[in-house]
């Protein structure tokens, strides 16, 4: 039946759900307080001078602050809000927010709701209870929320709490950077600033502004709840810590791109208009390669702003599968033996006219701006490799990178046939005649031409170049995107800047000879990054350690990058982060890593303890009384031969006993160890190995043992029934 229009004010949450079969573009951003909404709610000086600051990352005055805030208050309360929240990203990698009320006392038992714009612009949570990596002591309680401009205000519902948030930073009472916005905010004011110079340098007098712009596909597994719920692993770590790999996995690859489930399909139908109404532009959807692997990725936004909707699109996934009895699972490695899952971090930089200056164009080798910023791109990896790999460092993605699925550990650069025949040709001197993009004729007449890509994709690579930007496919799925980012638009703005001192240095008379130079040198120092190949290959491994470049396979060793002179002197050079912001995060991240294992290990330990093990010793009664009933009823070959089955089955259970006592003596060991990366690297070479180990064995357990008493939910059924 069709609904009638409501002539009263819109509560957004509480209309039916024929709302919803709306077009998007009807609701596209409804629950947030975007540039329309402000534009239909502010006068126009006080808009005028909002955009004016966002634009211009200039300070707002407070009365402009007052008009706003009173402003968004009024349409958060119109849609069913009761409180406020400064929503930010402290570094434990999740978000954060305190919850304050509108109302105020103006009288005896009496309120109003009043929101100022001293409470829209700061906020005060207790930040003794986050991370700081030693930035702040424990009784030293005082932080600071800012609210980030850039980033629009939304309105998110809780079941029937409904709360205004508000996009923020977070700094200690001495000024020191306690998230992950605040970084990836300077970097990007870093990246503008070079970028604007080469610009100017080689003549472009259009641009105003330059911004970093990323796109974040988000891999991600969904099992039923109730299998998650009868998993201790998957409650309290993310992934599977013991599980036997079923009879069919991804071997048949008829999981990718295939028909998506009824139920999976209804969960992102929901998913996705939850993600469109706080303004994330959800693009596409489709099964992965692993049984009950699925994908999302969305339309390229501003860097700072894809962080923010990323993070909002991890939370609200979680929230919409329980809603459909669902687990989302975003760990990089739920399950051994398939596919895990990344956040491939699509990556570009483009101007405020419209100008993307990765674009190649369809004539590269005329396109002198394209050439310069993928030569400022190729330099900057292939010098701060080893700093880009500890950005994608943690516990969880230790389990893809370096290992035979996903990008290796060691970080490489694809380009593509045409691209790299390009960058050959000018360090030889030549000059190789332009071409139009090639046709691919299907030779059938029911179907079209197709225009050809000047790159084909290599999936191996950690760092591909794929037509008109970057994919950074080391990112683990369950990461921020905050700081990959921050590194990336970092390294290429040194490069940027060096690219502009040698044009300076050797003057602009002739401009296109002086860059073509400057490039050709730089091919010679950056070669050794370039890779077309097959990155799994041990050839490769093997390659690169010729080449000189890193491969930090675990996360221990990985963030050793950041302890580094050459990392302190360029964070602090771009006021991205002091030495003592950058040192709090080699020793949050190594404290982190050390702390996940030790979960891992506890986890594991009381797993077997109170569920396999017991259910192991029933099993071997079952088989031992079982050859008592049989003896002297059959012949002694078939009882000796249900003995040699209880003798596997008692060694196992032994074989498993002693090395949980072993795995527990060392996770206490290690615990001792006062040094964090002495620490962690023991949590990582010990503790994890011995865990990895007993593994084995129960696995093996699983597989002989009566299904009916196995006690957790299996493989198979995880990943196939849905």
């Amino acid at each position: 039946m069709k609904r009638e229009v409501n002539t009263k004010v819109r509560r957004l949450f509480l209309e039916d759900d024929d709302k919803d079969r709306r077009p998007i573009s009807t609701f596209f951003g409804e629950y947030t307080f975007n540039r329309k909404v402000m534009e239909a709610k502010l006068p126009r000086s006080v808009y005028l001078k909002l955009l004016s600051c966002i634009e211009e990352n200039s300070k707002l005055d407070i009365d402009t602050a007052n008009a706003v805030a009173h402003a968004m208050k009024e349409w958060a309360i119109e849609n069913g809000a009761t409180h406020f929240a400064h929503w930010f990203q402290p570094l434990t990698g999740a978000t954060a927010e305190k919850h304050d009320s509108f109302i105020e006392f103006v009288g005896h038992a009496e309120v109003i709701e009043r929101f100022s714009g001293s409470q829209l612009v700061q906020g005060e949570p207790d930040a003794s209870s986050f991370p700081s990596g030693g930035i702040r002591a424990t009784f030293e309680a005082r932080g600071y929320t800012a609210w980030d401009m850039s980033s629009p205000a939304f309105l998110r519902k809780n079941g029937s709490a409904i709360t205004l948030c508000i996009p923020s930073a977070f700094i200690s009472y001495t000024g020191e950077a306690l998230d992950k916005k605040t970084p990836l905010l300077r970097s990007i004011r870093a990246v503008n600033h070079s970028a604007m110079r080469l610009l100017k340098l080689i003549g472009n007098t259009t641009s105003k502004k330059v911004f970093a712009n990323c796109g974040p596909e988000q891999e991600y597994f969904c099992i039923d709840r109730e299998y998650f719920l009868h998993r201790q692993d998957l409650v309290l770590t993310g992934r599977t810590l013991l599980g036997a790999a079923p009879a069919k996995g991804q071997e048949l690859e008829d999981q990718y791109f295939g028909n998506i489930k009824e139920r999976i399909q209804s969960f992102m139908h929901e998913l996705d208009e939850e993600l469109f109404k706080l303004g994330i532009p959800a693009k596409t959807r489709h099964n992965e390669v692993a049984p009950a692997q699925f994908e999302i990725a969305p339309i390229f936004e501003e860097a700072n702003i894809a962080a923010d909707h990323n993070q909002l699109l991890m939370d609200t996934m979680k929230n919409v599968g329980r809603r459909h009895n669902l687990a989302v699972l975003l760990h990089e490695k739920p399950f051994s033996g398939i596919n895990g899952s990344g956040k491939h971090l699509n990556w570009s930089i483009g101007t405020d006219d419209g100008i993307n200056l990765l674009n190649p164009g369809k004539t590269p080798t005329e396109n002198i701006q394209f050439l310069l910023f993928l030569t400022a791109v190729l330099k900057a990896v292939h010098r701060h490799a080893d700093i880009l790999r500890a950005s994608v460092a943690h516990s969880g993605n230790d389990h893809r990178l370096g290992a035979n699925e996903a990008p290796p550990a060691i970080i490489s650069v694809f380009l593509g046939d045409q691209l790299s025949a390009i960058l050959e040709s000018i360090e030889k001197g030549e000059s190789i005649k332009a071409t139009d993009a090639a046709i691919i004729d299907l030779g059938l007449s029911s179907l079209p031409l197709l225009s050809k890509d000047n790159t084909d994709r290599n999936r191996t690579s950690p760092f591909a170049f794929t037509g008109n930007k970057f994919e950074f496919r080391a990112v683990g799925a369950s990461q921020s995107i905050s700081f990959p980012a921050t590194v990336l638009n970092l390294i290429v703005a040194e490069s940027i800047d060096e690219l502009a001192d040698k044009i300076e240095k050797k003057g602009t008379s002739d401009l296109r000879k002086t860059i073509f130079e400057i490039i050709r040198e730089e091919i010679k120092e950056f070669k050794p990054v370039i890779f077309g190949g097959d990155n799994y290959s041990e050839e490769w491994h093997k390659e690169a350690e010729k080449r000189g470049l890193p491969n930090y396979k675990t996360t221990p060793e990985a963030l050793k990058a950041y302890n580094t002179e050459k990392a302190k002197k360029l964070f602090d050079k771009y006021k991205v982060l002091s030495e003592v912001e950058l040192a709090s995060r080699y020793h949050i991240h190594l404290e982190k890593y050390s702390k996940n294992i030790d979960i891992e290990s506890n986890a594991f330990y009381n797993m077997v303890s109170s569920q396999i093990l017991p259910a192991a010793y029933i099993f071997q009664g079952n088989i031992a009384s079982s050859i008592n009933q049989i003896s002297g009823l059959v012949s002694d070959n078939i009882v000796d031969s249900q003995r040699i089955f209880l003798e596997k089955i008692s060694s196992l259970i032994v074989h498993i006993q002693s090395g949980l006592a072993d795995l527990k003596s060392r996770a206490e060991a290690a615990k001792r160890i006062e040094d964090e990366q002495e620490k962690a690297d023991v949590y990582c070479a010990s503790v994890k190995t011995k865990m990895d180990e007993l593994r084995k064995l129960v696995d093996e357990l699983e597989t002989i043992m009566d299904d009916e008493l196995w006690p957790m939910p299996k493989y198979w059924e995880m990943l196939f029934i849905l």
